[in-house]
């Protein structure tokens, strides 16, 4: 069986593009992998701690993907995210998309972009996995991203 994997970088107009191809979610860890399949409460602590969002985990020819959303009420503040899971271990994963906040009074109500591989773990007695690089790329502010167990 002959196997394929693309890797490579266009260059258009001056910008650059990474392009790859992941054939399966390395997954250490069958329990972790079966925990984090599924729906779950998904939360950004601006928005609220009292009522949450939804996350869910799909297997899709071995790939994990991730998407969710939380939405403030009666506001227009939100958390968003959307990609794949690289890697599963027995306290974190390794997640390889986009989250997207938007906080009203914070980056001046503007929307906040990060792209790339991010971990999330679930350290010490937590019930979640939390992203870990949790300063804000466009304001002074720690967020606090969560993904909670089921």
């Amino acid at each position: 069986m002959l196997k394929i994997i693309f890797t490579g970088v266009i260059i258009l107009a001056g910008l650059s593009f990474s392009i790859s191809a992941q054939d399966k979610t390395i997954v250490s860890d069958a329990g972790a992998k079966k925990m984090l399949l599924g729906k779950h409460l998904f939360s950004l602590q601006w928005i609220s701690w009292d009522y949450f969002g939804a996350a869910t985990v799909t297997d899709k020819k071995g790939v994990l993907y991730l998407k969710g959303e939380q939405k403030q009420r009666g506001g227009t503040d939100f958390v968003k995210i959307d990609g794949t899971i690289i890697s599963i271990d027995k306290k974190e994963f390794v997640f390889d998309g986009t989250i997207v906040t938007q906080i009203s009074y914070l980056n001046n109500g503007e929307t906040c972009t990060r792209t790339g591989e991010m971990t999330f773990a679930a350290t010490g007695k937590r019930k979640y996995w939390r992203l870990q690089a949790i300063d804000n790329p466009c304001d002074e502010a720690a967020d606090y991203v969560d993904i909670y167990f089921r």
